[in-house]
């Protein structure tokens, strides 16, 4: 699991956000909460932190800064334009930006992305993660949802979807900086 710091001198004191990706069988999973806090204010609890990309085949969801996101998200888009089909490819070359960027480097965010063949974790530090088992977990609640999932997916009458939404059930019953508000992508 990486840690992504929310607490570090730069950031102005937004918290939250749990993302869950739960890859089973043929179905792949994101699932986000719709928190957002400022310090122990909830400033919206219906905030989309998860959405399909290019052309419907790969889902994706972010912690982190909410317009930093959107320009990560952008940016993997025109990536995933100039390499069609290689979402791997697209995630590194946007991980080789994200790290040597004067202007992406400055972004506080992570992302969870996924096709139907693979999952990975991208960072501001260049990393482009393929976690074993199929299970992602980022943001304040992560690891609680990331934990549940990993006790859940030996259950063999729970599939993806399953797991996501009691995973994501239990993280907002532990972290104060996620809620019951969840939206779900599947492929």
């Amino acid at each position: 699991m990486v840690h992504f710091d929310l607490n570090n001198q730069d950031n102005p004191g937004w918290h939250g956000t749990t993302i869950l990706c739960v890859r089973k069988g043929t179905q792949v999973v994101i699932a986000g909460d719709g928190q957002v806090s400022h310090g122990p204010t909830i400033i919206k609890s219906t905030a989309k932190k998860v959405r399909r990309l290019g052309k419907g085949d790969i889902i994706a969801g972010f912690a982190g800064s909410t317009a930093d996101a959107l320009t990560l998200f952008e940016r993997l888009e025109a990536k995933l334009e100039k390499h069609p089909g290689q979402l791997a490819r697209a995630c590194v070359e946007l991980a080789k930006d994200w790290r040597t960027d004067r202007y992406l480097r400055r972004l506080e965010a992570m992302m969870a992305v996924a096709d139907k063949n693979s999952s990975f974790i991208l960072t501001g530090a260049g990393d482009v993660l393929e976690p074993d088992g199929g299970i992602i977990g980022i943001g304040s609640g992560g690891n609680f949802a990331l934990s549940a999932a990993k006790a859940l997916i030996a259950i063999d009458q729970f599939d993806a979807l399953e797991i996501v939404k009691r995973s994501m059930k239990i993280a907002a019953e532990l972290c104060v900086y996620t809620n019951n508000n969840i939206t779900i992508e599947n492929l």
